[in-house]
């Protein structure tokens, strides 16, 4: 929200009270207290009217300070608040002078100058970012002149500014479908359901990063405006209604630290189970369907060699007008229990939609409705319109008989082979409510989807166990990480609607998401088939892939044979590279860091990084740049250092950009030096990834390790292996629990110890003898 006419002035009938000095100062083992007076205080007389800002700073965790600022302390808490994980009785390093207030968090530094008032973030010696003069303020947009007048609370707000350096570049602020980097852009924080081609977001999440190795998480749940380069040029802004404002700074140094230390706070994105990984089919939306349809889909994949993993029934699997009652159309599936078992008896996992709305045709409302499960006018009445369901109201999450009544309406379906769902919807949530246990309708708005999918998970996890718990969620807030995974919303067939949907999972991964899917081929309307088999080399090398549309089936024989060819070629690609892409995804749960990551995440310090937004590393060791032209033309940046071409093993020199046309059986996919790619051979995605695995070696770096491990579907470690290269020798040591091979790619070996050496090729692999033992070669 804007709040100025220029540099000088504020819009008509603004005011605004900003701190000018540091009054008094509370130190305590947990807190450090200021009065700051938003007048000079020069004699006594001054202190007996005017605004006051109360401004308390903790240390919730290390690098991490917490700034918050209150006007009205008297003002009445209004829940929900964000679920975070910090302690509370974090002792704090503080230190004061006559001229200045020193708080310490490891190497992050929050220094506040006492008569002049400034905020100034350091990273040992570097300022980060600064705060200072009329930047931390609370502004009133109706001002009559009186500071003691409250007014309405919608008229009343509270705003920091944080300073932009030259060439400060902020990213993140959850899935956005705007340019990539955030500078010049005015987000709100406000889900709303409005595709993939506007300013509006399914995932809003009030948290940035900067390449400068810091982030700002806004602790608000409610809307939070940011003004990133706008309002004022040199500074993101970030605002809230209300009385009060309580932000956090999070240090890095690296993006990936901040992320970690992110979600550390929010956190972490769960472990997925491996047959996720593998390829969804659905039934897609408005399209007619019953079991044979299903079923000769299902055959249709297998009969082409395609190793189909879960299939997904979309909204009509109800019967129109009953959503959602969960209760399977009894025209079009006559024996549902009967229908489950004999996809599962094909190995396939069964997925079907969900939404938390309860049309007034549904069996279900009746029951709702009597037992005080839906969201209420302020008349008491029930909350309903007819914009998707006709007469549909609103479960209420924050009844806890509701989550129940809820979660035991879907254990019926996981009783029925059901194994996840759909969590569709979640973001047209209604303000002029009344919510069971008293939330605030505002702050419910964007919050309501982490109850609602959180709910759904819960269930899975009681019901299946932790490692089976997985959604397909639409909508999040923060910590919605946390239930895995989410897709990217209702995006058109085409091109750009392709371009700007890696853009917004980009931006939702470093927003501390770590998963991430979309629709292949793109869902309104129908591709054409060059768009499709460009779309499914894109999507089967995403975390998650699935073929989803609108009004038309995505079964790549419906557009052509060649399009067979291409999503058998990649699902059978993704299969082979699961024991690296689960490897990372273990990573990711424990760290934080995205499986899909922009290029600046992983190459901070390169400045051609920066506003890359049309490729992407898969971990930290694949390069992939998706084709968004019917030419079949790549353009794609290589970072310095030596990248092998992963289908040719053609090596070429990076710190450049690289133009290669490609044939739909290919895409760039480009492998960094130093690594090791683990490679199974299995068509399906989940298998025993530590058996027989192959070990890839890319361009070993001279005394420098380069170390992997593979782990099994459960999550558990089976195979490590660390190779140092030294004057020609490299020294493998390996502790494994399976048989393996190491592939040194592009390199000739003459010898080896505990092993035998064979050649293919440029290629050479070892066989080693002893599973857990200490190798050499050269």
């Amino acid at each position: 929200m804007k709040f100025s006419n220029g540099c000088w002035l504020l819009k008509e009938g603004y005011e605004s009270f900003s701190p000018k000095q540091v009054f008094r100062t509370k130190l305590e083992k947990d807190m450090v207290t200021i009065y700051a007076p938003t007048n000079h205080i020069k004699h006594r007389g001054d202190t007996l009217g005017g605004v006051n800002l109360t401004i308390q700073i903790t240390v919730p965790a290390p690098e991490v300070i917490r700034v918050q600022t209150i006007h009205y302390m008297g003002v009445v808490h209004k829940t929900p608040e964000f679920e975070l994980n910090y302690n509370t009785n974090t002792s704090i390093q503080a230190e004061e002078d006559e001229s200045q207030i020193t708080i310490t968090s490891g190497s992050l530094k929050l220094i506040i100058t006492k008569n002049d008032w400034s905020m100034t973030y350091v990273r040992d010696k570097e300022m980060l970012t600064k705060s200072a003069g009329n930047d931390l303020a609370y502004v009133k947009t109706d001002w009559k002149g009186y500071a003691y007048d409250r007014g309405e609370e919608d008229n009343t707000y509270m705003r920091q500014q944080l300073s932009l350096s030259v060439g400060e570049l902020i990213y993140g602020l959850g899935e956005r479908f705007t340019p990539f980097v955030k500078n010049g852009q005015t987000v709100d924080i406000w889900n709303e359901d409005g595709g993939t081609s506007t300013e509006q977001s399914y995932k809003n999440i009030p948290f940035y990063i900067t390449n400068k190795g810091y982030g700002v998480f806004v602790n608000h749940p409610e809307k939070v405006s940011f003004e990133v380069g706008t309002e004022q040029v040199t500074k993101a802004e970030f605002s809230v209604p209300g009385e009060s404002l309580d932000y956090f700074v999070i240090n890095g140094p690296t993006l990936k630290e901040v992320l970690t230390r992110y979600t550390d706070l929010t956190g972490k994105p769960a472990l997925p189970a491996a047959w996720t990984f593998g390829l969804w089919l659905s039934t897609s939306f408005t399209t007619n369907y019953n079991e044979e349809t299903v079923l000769n889909f299902v055959d249709g994949m297998f009969e082409r060699g395609i190793a189909l993993r879960v299939f997904h029934f979309d909204c009509f699997w109800m019967k129109d007008f009953c959503w959602c009652d969960f209760t399977w159309d009894s025209k079009v599936f006559p024996d549902p229990a009967g229908m489950l078992s004999r996809l599962k008896e094909k190995g396939l996992k069964i997925c079907v939609w969900i939404n938390p709305y309860i049309a007034q045709e549904s069996t279900l409302f009746k029951e709702g409705a009597e037992g005080g499960f839906f969201l209420k006018r302020k008349d008491g009445s029930i909350w309903q319109w007819d914009m998707w369901q006709p007469g549909m109201a609103i479960v209420d999450f924050t009844n806890s008989d509701a989550r129940k009544w809820y979660s035991d309406k879907l254990e019926a379906l996981l009783a029925m082979g059901v194994d996840c769902f759909k969590t569709d919807f979640g973001e047209r949530i209604p303000t002029d409510v009344i919510y069971a246990d008293g939330s605030d309708p505002v702050k419910m708005h964007n919050y309501y989807t982490y109850l609602y999918n959180k709910t759904v998970y819960e269930l899975i996890q009681r019901k299946k166990g932790k490692e089976e718990a997985i959604l397909f969620a639409r909508s999040a807030t923060v910590g919605g990480q946390k239930f895995p995974v989410h897709w990217g919303g209702d995006c058109w067939s085409d091109y750009e609607s392709m371009e700007e949907s890696l853009r917004a999972g980009l931006s939702l991964m470093m927003s501390g998401f770590g998963y991430w899917s979309h629709d292949i081929g793109g869902f309104e309307s129908t591709s054409t088939p060059d768009v499709y088999k460009r779309w499914a080399a894109f999507g089967l090398l995403s975390s998650h892939s699935r073929l989803h549309g609108s009004t038309s089936y995505r079964v790549p024989w419906v557009y052509d044979e060649e399009a067979v060819d291409v999503v058998r070629f990649f699902t059978k690609l993704k299969a082979s590279i699961m024991p690296y892409l689960y490897k990372t995804a273990v990573e990711t749960s424990i760290t934080g860091i995205p499986t899909m990551r922009s290029m600046v995440l992983e190459f901070m310090e390169d400045k051609n990084c920066q506003y890359l937004d049309k490729q992407y590393m898969l971990g930290d060791s694949l390069l992939v740049a998706p084709i968004f032209n019917e030419n079949g033309i790549a353009q794609y940046y290589l970072p310095k250092g030596s990248w092998t071409d992963y289908f040719t093993g053609e090596t070429v020199e990076g710190n450049q950009w690289i133009t290669k046309e490609c044939g739909y059986l290919s895409i760039p996919l480009m492998v960094r030096e130093h690594s090791i790619i683990a490679i199974g051979d299995q068509e399906r995605a989940d298998y025993d990834y530590a058996n027989h695995v192959l070990l890839k070696v890319y361009e070993l770096m001279e005394g420098k390790e380069a170390e992997t491990i593979v782990y099994n579907v459960k999550g558990e470690k089976e195979l490590s292996i660390k190779l140092l290269q030294n004057n020609g020798e490299i020294i493998i040591t390996a502790n494994a629990k399976k048989h393996y091979r190491i592939q040194f790619v592009n390199r000739k070996l003459h010898e080896v110890s505990n092993g035998t050496l064979t050649t293919i090729g440029a290629d050479s692999i070892i066989t080693p003898e002893i599973l857990s033992d200490k190798l050499s070669c050269r």
